[in-house]
């Protein structure tokens, strides 16, 4: 059985199961959100930083699909950051290890998706050492502890909200109850990143969220799906351009008709620099929930 262990565990959020157990509870408490859905929810988005930073904004949308549904199926769709190739890639079998205990993935559901697209591979390894999704997972296995998961890594390319299109098609074909849940952060603002249009410091911090960010932050809540990886290259305002494609276009195929943006914030308020000072560098993250 092909196993999935963590690559980044005692990193981006605590290896050891009690800690880990104990940080997922802060970041849901800190997470804690007054969402009122119009219509049952049917995904989210969520940043991927080390739960320091993004673990709270993660947990405002976790919270909020907790408190309305319970799945039997959760579709990842992570964000790439090491280059493997053009195509989606899935992790059609086996299981995924956390701190908190083993998610399995639904292989009948991989096998079904990839005979409904063939912009879609079977290749496990795509996800060595991707940190997107395996952040997320000991919340899903907190929340969802029955839950299976299908994990799906999308690169920046054209055909990514044709990707989720598939997969919504194929959950809505076989009346699964499912929720999509995908990955990205926002502006890598500051010399680190080598992006400042706009100047070091405040000023362009404050243009990275309140006029990048928002750019792609509109897109996504008005369901333009199709405009999300070229919107991302353009204008570097999210490094998941082709996950947040796929999960709009998925939670568009299971009916949602908008997106609610539940919290919006940056590293850089998160975390400030020595006595309060504002750090030169930021990253913006994103809570939205699709309903």
């Amino acid at each position: 059985m092909m196993i999935r262990e963590p690559a980044v565990a005692g990193q981006f959020y605590p290896a050891n199961a009690e800690r880990c157990r104990t940080e997922v509870a802060q970041c849901l408490e800190q997470g804690e959100t007054d969402y009122k859905p119009t219509r049952p929810p049917v995904g989210g988005l969520v940043p991927h930083a080390g739960w320091v930073y993004s673990g709270a904004a993660a947990a405002c949308v976790f919270n909020a699909l907790a408190n309305s549904i319970s799945p039997d199926i959760v579709i990842l769709f992570g964000s790439v950051h090491r280059f493997r190739g053009r195509e989606a890639a899935i992790f059609s079998a086996g299981r995924w290890d956390t701190p908190l205990g083993p998610l399995t993935v639904d292989a009948r559901l991989a096998d079904r998706i990839l005979g409904h697209t063939n912009l879609i591979v079977d290749d496990p390894y795509a996800h060595d050492n991707e940190h997107s999704i395996e952040v997320q997972a000991p919340f899903v296995k907190r929340l969802f502890p029955q839950a299976k998961i299908i994990p799906l890594m999308v690169p920046p390319i054209p055909t990514a909200h044709e990707v989720g299109d598939a997969v919504g098609r194929t959950l809505t074909a076989y009346d699964y109850n499912a929720v999509i849940i995908g990955t990205t952060d926002l502006t890598h603002y500051g010399p680190r990143y080598g992006f400042i249009p706009r100047g070091i410091g405040h000023e362009g911090n404050v243009w990275a969220k309140e006029t990048n960010d928002r750019r792609f932050i509109d897109r996504v809540c008005s369901m333009r799906a199709d405009e999300l990886v070229s919107e991302a290259t353009e204008h570097k305002n999210a490094c998941g351009g082709g996950a947040t494609a796929a999960t709009v276009a998925a939670s568009r195929a299971l009916g949602a008709s908008k997106g609610v943006l539940l919290v919006h914030t940056t590293s850089s308020e998160v975390l400030p620099g020595p006595a309060g000072a504002e750090e030169p560098d930021s990253v913006g993250y994103a809570g939205i929930v699709f309903e």
